[in-house]
């Protein structure tokens, strides 16, 4: 430990604020001195923007630009904005930002937005203005899933989502417990978090090189209410922790992040998943979800609570009934071990094996940013204006991977690799 480090027991709030960002920015983004950084948070989470700001310029940051956004203005637009206004999205900003993006613009986002914010809507204007933003981020989004710039997502507590994850709490104690769960599972709470992330990354590489040596053309899912098999995409890449982008650069898209995963076949998933969490989709709760997939496609979906938003987003296009990713987690991972709810993607998701709705990351196929749409379909990939994620994992689920010669081998019982 260097001399000036402060033991790890004794840092306080600010000092592990300021790891995070450490964290975010060389290990999250991997930012390149010169690089320009395009940030968006809610406004809840300034002491840890002003903090990453810090980190970047100290990193050689040509530029730092913070979009923001305020859950009030939002709930606004639902009480007060005439029924038009919902087909409507900021074009000229996701225009703007895909620019950015074009010119060497590295990308942050910070999570932690309040889970419950628009549950209490209209389900149809909620899913006409996420399907107009859908529609008006695409370009934009597309440089994400191709990995063409480096980018990342970190998370802020915020009072709103400390409150739903902690209803019973006073909002102090809840914000402070929050906030310990986000340091701990992002690896903050090390003598050297930026080396524990490189080691895990590793791990997280290992893991990814077995998957590819097995060359599984089949996942058999089997846990309770669900009996599910789902092929992988022609030439698809097991991929896991760190990834160098387009642009040249190393970054681990999620912090916190414990998954390898995969592309699957959009033509190939058959049989029934329920899901062992609820679902958080801009601002409302799907709860009890269970599907069946026949030829790749959604033919039933039910939720016991979230129905209307499910259905919703699944009629999103054609491509919203078919998944676009698929990733196995232990059911050890740190996340799950907190035994946590974070009605939060970016953390659930790394609690437990889960699948995506929509759009797949080309980045996982074999030379997947050189080919065409159209190549790309014809090796399964998805297409999608959505990418949406759901866990299906518990310690309650088997996996089997089944190789091309339709032989099965035990990959993952009761949630932990074999």
């Amino acid at each position: 430990m260097a001399h000036a480090e402060v033991a790890v027991e004794t840092r306080t709030y600010l000092q592990k604020l300021d790891k995070l960002a450490e964290v975010a920015v060389q290990v999250g983004l991997g930012l390149q001195a010169g690089q320009e950084l395009l940030i968006t948070a809610s406004i809840e989470a300034l002491p840890l923007v002003r903090r990453i700001t810090e980190q970047a310029y100290r990193a050689g940051a040509s530029l730092v630009t913070t979009l923001y956004n305020d859950d009030e203005a939002t709930l606004m637009r639902y009480r007060f904005a005439p029924n038009e206004s919902f087909d409507h999205a900021a074009t000229w900003l996701y225009d703007g930002m895909g620019t950015a993006f074009k010119s060497g613009s590295a990308r942050l986002a910070i999570t932690g937005a309040n889970p419950l914010l628009l549950s209490t809507e209209d389900p149809e204007k909620v899913g006409r203005a996420n399907r107009a933003m859908s529609i008006a981020y695409r370009p934009a989004l597309e440089l994400i899933t191709r990995h063409e710039i480096n980018w990342a997502i970190v998370a802020s507590a915020t009072p709103s989502w400390a409150a739903a994850m902690f209803p019973q709490d006073e909002p102090n104690t809840a914000l402070a417990k929050l906030w310990d769960a986000i340091f701990a599972t992002s690896r903050v709470n090390n003598d050297d978090p930026v080396a524990a992330w490189k080691a895990h990354d590793a791990q997280l590489h290992q893991r990814a090189a077995y998957m590819n040596e097995k060359r599984y053309s089949t996942l058999h899912y089997r846990g309770p209410g669900t009996d599910f098999r789902l092929g992988l995409a022609d030439d698809h890449i097991w991929m896991g922790g760190g990834t160098t982008a387009g642009n040249g650069l190393y970054c681990i898209p999620n912090i916190p992040t414990e998954e390898v995963f995969t592309t699957p076949h959009k033509n190939r998933a058959d049989g029934t998943v329920t899901a062992s969490k609820p679902l958080s989709y801009q601002g409302t709760m799907i709860e009890g979800i269970h599907v069946r997939f026949a030829n790749g496609k959604i033919v039933e979906a039910r939720a016991t609570k979230g129905q209307e938003v499910l259905q919703r987003l699944i009629d999103t296009d054609e491509g919203a009934r078919r998944l676009g990713e698929v990733a196995l987690v232990p059911h050890s991972s740190p996340i799950a071990h907190s035994g946590l709810l974070f009605l939060n993607t970016l953390f659930d998701e790394n609690a437990a094996s889960h699948i995506a709705l929509g759009q797949a990351y080309t980045s996982c196929l074999r030379d997947g940013d050189k080919l065409t749409p159209q190549q790309l379909a014809a090796k399964g990939a998805n297409d999608s204006l959505i990418h949406v994620d759901w866990m299906i994992g518990s310690d309650q689920l088997d996996i089997d991977g089944i190789t091309a010669s339709n032989d099965s081998e035990p990959l993952m019982r009761r949630g932990e690799w074999v």
